[in-house]
């Protein structure tokens, strides 16, 4: 058995043993990563119609920008994920972030439309190199017990993140009267630095303290390190296969509100001013406790279908609500629910679901199938709602399509198993 480990080392990076504070040096890093990554999304969403001024471009063109932003996005997730899973995570991650962080301040140069698309295309090309990396860096560094909280406080960070994109961009710009351009340029520099401090600060390999000293474990975690298996392979794991689809729908309904919350607060609710981006941050401040709590209800219960059947009926009720309701008090409280309830408290429990379904050897490569399939949403809801804006006049039926999606995502994840299901590699 030693002779097996030391090949397998000599083959690829030794795992290193850590202490047992290294996983929150780990949570803090990723977490501040998907800060500058949300943020980055949101800085353009409070300042459309300024960026549609300059431009002469309608709702569908706007919808486009995001469209094409996160349509480069998921098809990096994969190649990124088995490029992460061959050569190493923390310098793929570290590659994407300068990347972004130098799309991120040309977009503010840009000097026409296809320009200013083509510098937001890269800018996402280089957030596809984040999500599977770093998860599979995550999952490996946290202890078994607190995973899911891990994840979810590092999903935190996209909650901070919007936030922060949305009072940044809201703040200078709405209220401030500034050129929409100076958020991005605010946002380029902490990009580049945090890319170089996950390649500076994290291991790549690691056995975490509850595996160090048995002998069996260290070598089964080594030994899976090698086990790996193609991408279709996965797609025949009935579990992966209806995770992703929820995924998709959970991630369409959250960038319906991402992307078009501010301007349906203004436009069609009468908010204006630096409150567009208050209201609008109550989805991300409210996903915070609803995560975190969530999770560690998940790590007691380790029951995926009966939060999941719990968690989406509330959130999809939320999302029609939110487009059917005029009272602006009971709007707060519609957007207030679906924080506590969408996304980002479903995401760390199918993460968990994901990563016990998922070869370790290929994790990276299983996440990156996850979030490209979860992400699609994302390239469809920014210009499908944008088209529908411009077709009927209102967002409004953008919302529906939103919730009814949340149905058939729920409806599909019954049908999974909640014991262990791996793809054998």
């Amino acid at each position: 058995m030693d002779g097996n480990i030391q090949n397998i080392d000599a083959k690829s990076k030794a795992a290193v043993n850590v202490s047992r504070r290294y996983w929150w040096k780990v949570v803090a890093l990723c977490f501040v990563g998907w800060i500058l990554i949300y943020a980055d999304r949101t800085i353009l969403n409070p300042v459309q119609e300024q960026i549609g001024a300059q431009f002469h471009i309608g709702n569908t063109q706007l919808g486009l920008v995001n469209s094409i932003f996160f349509l480069t996005y998921a098809i990096c997730q994969i190649p990124f994920g088995i490029l992460g899973d061959r050569v190493g995570r923390r310098l793929v991650i570290m590659g994407g972030f300068i990347v972004l962080g130098i799309m991120t301040f040309f977009s503010g140069f840009a000097f026409s439309f296809g320009i200013f698309l083509l510098f937001r295309a890269l800018a996402g090309a280089g957030q596809g190199t984040y999500y599977g990396p770093q998860y599979a860096l995550s999952t490996e560094a946290i202890p078994t017990k607190d995973l899911t909280l891990g994840t979810a406080i590092i999903n935190s960070g996209m909650a901070f993140g919007t936030s922060g994109g949305y009072l940044l961009s809201s703040s200078m710009v709405l209220q401030h009267g500034m050129a929409w351009q100076t958020p991005f340029y605010v946002m380029a520099l902490p990009t580049i630095i945090v890319g170089v401090l996950f390649y500076v600060v994290l291991k790549e390999k690691v056995i975490r303290p509850e595996d160090q000293g048995n002998t069996e474990k260290t070598a089964e975690v080594k030994k899976s390190e090698e086990s790996k298996v193609q991408l279709k392979d996965l797609f025949k794991n009935r579990n992966l296969v209806f995770a992703f689809i929820l995924c998709f729908c959970s991630i369409y309904a959250n960038f319906v509100i991402l992307t078009w919350l501010p301007q349906f607060l203004q436009v069609e609710r009468g908010f204006q001013g630096s409150s567009v981006g208050f209201i609008s941050s109550l989805v991300p401040w409210a996903s915070i406790p609803g995560a975190i709590v969530f999770a560690r209800i998940y790590d007691k219960l380790k029951k995926t279908k009966l939060m999941i059947a719990f968690l989406v009926p509330i959130s999809l009720v939320a999302v029609f609500g939110i487009a059917f309701v005029t009272n602006k008090s009971l709007l707060i409280v519609l957007l207030i629910v679906y924080g506590l309830t969408g996304k980002l408290a479903i995401d760390p429990i199918l993460v968990a679901f994901v990563t016990k379904n998922s070869p370790r050897g290929s994790l990276s490569t299983a996440l990156s199938a996850y979030n490209f399939i979860g992400m699609s949403g994302s390239i469809l809801a920014p210009y499908l709602t944008g088209w529908i804006s411009d077709q009927f006049g209102s967002m409004q039926i953008g919302f529906y399509l939103a919730a009814v999606l949340l149905l058939v995502g729920l409806v599909l994840f019954t049908f999974t198993n909640d014991k262990k299901n791996l793809v054998q590699g």
